[in-house]
């Protein structure tokens, strides 16, 4: 690959990121993550698991530090609420509240949908190849640091 095809693919991350700004404004008090820990629920709990916080952290490949954080911020806005397992006391699973199911709906569900329609233009083949070619960039971003001289 030639410098100039890098640069271009770096000025199109960088569009990703201005994309992702002009997602609807949420409400006060309330970021990106909690939409994305609800559906990421959403997603493991549709395939029948209980959902605990080292779930969401493995999912997301995030610290779980950080993830509780965010789950008890959640939870202290009635957004979330902690189950304890009835088989292990210790074992605490996580779910939405009713309030967090019509967040959830609205900025995640029902966004998306309304979204499809304006991006009839991009074929599910154009959409992954996109992600794939991101995610490669990534790794090699974060894992290969290159010194200037």
């Amino acid at each position: 690959m030639q410098p100039e095809k890098i640069k271009r693919m770096l000025d199109a991350c960088y569009l990703a990121k201005r994309i992702r700004e002009l997602l609807p404004e949420l409400p006060n008090g309330v970021t990106p993550a909690y939409i994305q820990y609800m559906d990421v629920i959403h997603k493991l709990q549709g395939a029948g698991e209980d959902v605990k916080i080292s779930d969401i952290s493995d999912y997301l490949g995030l610290p779980r530090p950080g993830v509780t954080r965010t789950v008890k911020e959640m939870e202290a806005k009635g957004y979330l609420r902690k189950i304890v397992s009835e088989e292990d006391g210790r074992i605490i699973y996580i779910s939405i509240t009713d309030k967090g199911e019509l967040l959830s709906e609205k900025y995640d569900k029902n966004y998306y949908a309304r979204l499809c329609k304006h991006l009839s233009d991009i074929t599910d083949d154009d959409a992954d190849c996109m992600i794939r070619t991101i995610e490669k960039f990534y790794k090699v971003m974060s894992e290969r640091r290159v010194e200037i001289e």
